[in-house]
């Protein structure tokens, strides 16, 4: 069976076409970690060279999210992926404008796992966290990026809302909305710690 695993994860790396299928057979990455790798690469399959779901990050939502679970783990990576998703917004560009981001020279908003430009603002990103802990998306209004907030508010109470309907419902579903629900949440902690800690205008 472990030669039979073997086999597959090595024909994967030599047939690998994204950047997510080479973290994919990572040989670093857990079954755990493998799993939840495999969805998002399978995606790239389809979003690849698709003008129309071009991402406006370097690296890509994607990538960002293959790098983080492959890196982090699979709680935290879920977390710091769910935090991306929310910030993937129309008002992206020109907060990353003002806070005096990078841009890849093919003109993407450049935002890695491993951000390290801390911010130059008072704002206490144990306090933004503290906020979003009692209402999702408060902390990111905080460190002042309400729009962000708004969003995560909303993507968070649909979550949440989603996987209360499903354990009332008795969904068999239940498991899979009440994680998506507890990604959602714990993302909003993680986002408002960083916003306020690294994401601020100059």
């Amino acid at each position: 069976m472990k030669r039979l695993i073997n086999t597959f994860l090595f024909s994967s790396f030599i047939f690998s076409q994204y950047p997510a299928d080479s973290l994919f057979s990572s040989p670093d990455n857990s079954i755990t970690q493998k799993i939840f790798l495999y969805p998002i690469a399978k995606w790239q399959g389809i979003s690849y060279g698709n003008r129309t779901m071009n991402c406006q990050f370097f690296p890509s939502c994607s990538n960002y999210g293959a790098q983080a679970i492959h890196e982090k783990g699979v709680l935290s990576g879920l977390f710091i992926t769910s935090d991306r998703i929310i910030r993937c917004n129309h008002t992206a560009y020109s907060v990353h404008n003002k806070m005096g981001g990078k841009f890849h020279n093919d003109g993407r908003l450049v935002d890695q796992v491993n951000y390290d430009v801390l911010s130059k603002t008072k704002k206490s990103p144990i306090l933004a966290a503290g906020l979003s802990m009692v209402v999702p998306g408060l902390g990111r209004v905080y460190a002042g990026r309400p729009k962000d907030g708004a969003f995560g508010f909303l993507m968070s109470v649909l979550a949440i809302n989603a996987g209360a309907r499903s354990l009332k419902k008795e969904s068999f579903l239940s498991p899979l909305y009440i994680s998506m629900a507890l990604t959602f949440y714990g993302g909003e902690i993680y986002g408002a710690y960083r916003t306020a800690k690294y994401y601020q205008p100059l």
